[in-house]
């Protein structure tokens, strides 16, 4: 008589199903599909992010850590509360620049990066080091700015100033009149911090594939003030050589957010780093994907740039170093995914069971996931002749 196999590990580590679902609420409705099916699976959970929306629950959630609450200055000037998290250990905190300066927070008709401001995102981090914390984890997805970090630096302590040596104003315009920045009045604190920053795009801070050029239009600038805030942020590059003899100007990711990856890396040393990169060994993926049988992800769209630093094939191409079969879930499948299955990827699945409108399949997207993961999971039990 053949002894019983030991119970399915499974990871469920889905990325958020944007406008639909969270990452932790895409967890739990793979993982109900599965245990409908096997009930004596172990389920590993895991919600995923890579540096953008949802990082903050993402990070939370995998470490048991704390989710807190700032006030701030918003984008357009006025007080707001923000949440930022702090990891279960006490160590890291986990901050999101959308939370305190995204464009989600700029009705339509006011969006003008002459005038949003990064302030609240350096109040944030400022508040964060009063956990004691020994690293800042940045994620500057979905930002409102291209004011190239100065209101940032500014509320974190740093003189930043005209040609009279007045104190400039926040945003873009502030931008535009900089000449000197003195760091001497820096907060003490962040000598003494690591400072990381998800960062997944390439666009240097000036020149036509800048942040000005590239991200201006999106928040609200016109073409002329595409070309004004190109020359502060290059005037603001000058600066930052003078101070640190560190070029930003034409470097990989500088241009991120409105430029605050650069004046973050350029003077306070912050670290730029891939997203999904720095979630991934906070929740200590690597460690869990050895000691399990399959993987379950997704996000709402699966295509070609999935494997270009998003969540999903980050952890597929992890799990392909170890022999762990990958399963992948989407709201929608886009063209030429082929090249996923080369990057671990073992199958890849529509939750989209047949004609339906865009409207009903978000409302039904939890339950569209759910019974999805069950008919994934049916297969996989068939396959191993459980």
């Amino acid at each position: 008589m053949n002894p019983p196999r030991r119970p399915l590990r499974i990871l469920v580590a889905p990325n958020a199903f944007k406008e639909s679902l969270s990452a932790l609420e895409a967890t739990e409705a793979i993982a109900t599909g599965i245990l409908a099916v096997l009930p004596h699976a172990r389920i590993t959970r895991i919600p995923i992010a890579d540096g953008g929306d949802g990082t903050l629950e993402a990070v939370v959630s995998g470490t048991r850590g704390r989710i807190l609450k700032a006030k701030v200055l918003g984008p357009l000037g006025k007080r707001i509360t923000a949440e930022y998290g702090v990891t279960g250990d006490g160590k890291v905190a986990i901050i999101e620049m959308s939370r305190a300066s995204g464009l989600a927070l700029v009705p339509s008709n006011q969006r003008n990066p002459m005038h949003t401001t990064s302030f609240g995102t350096g109040e944030l981090m400022r508040t964060a080091l009063n956990q004691n914390v020994e690293s800042i984890i940045l994620g500057i997805g979905g930002s409102a700015t291209v004011d190239g970090g100065i209101g940032a630096l500014q509320a974190l302590g740093a003189q930043v100033l005209d040609r009279r040596g007045r104190p400039v104003s926040l945003g873009g315009e502030g931008l535009l009149a900089t000449s000197r920045i003195e760091l001497s009045s820096l907060d003490p604190r962040l000598k003494r911090i690591q400072l990381k920053v998800a960062c997944d795009v390439q666009n240097p801070l000036v020149g036509p594939k800048g942040a000005a050029a590239v991200f201006g239009p999106q928040k609200g600038a016109s073409p002329r003030m595409v070309k004004l805030l190109d020359q502060g942020l290059a005037t603001l590059a000058a600066l930052i050589l003078e101070a640190r003899g560190i070029d930003v100007s034409r470097m990989p990711g500088a241009g991120a957010a409105g430029g605050i990856s650069g004046s973050l890396h350029g003077l306070l040393g912050a670290e730029l780093k891939p997203g999904s990169d720095l979630v991934f060994d906070l929740l200590q993926v690597k460690t869990i994907l050895g000691k399990v049988d399959l993987v379950i992800t997704g996000e709402g769209r699966i295509d070609s740039q999935t494997a270009f630093g998003k969540g999903p094939g980050m952890l597929a191409r992890l799990a392909k170093q170890q022999r762990v079969p990958v399963i992948g879930l989407a709201g929608s499948i886009g063209e030429h995914i082929e090249c996923l299955y080369e990057e671990g990827f073992s199958a890849i699945f529509s939750i989209v069971n047949g004609p339906i409108s865009l409207g009903h399949a978000m409302r039904q997207a939890a339950f569209l996931l759910e019974t999805t993961a069950a008919q994934v999971a049916r297969t996989f039990h068939l396959g191993r002749g459980i």
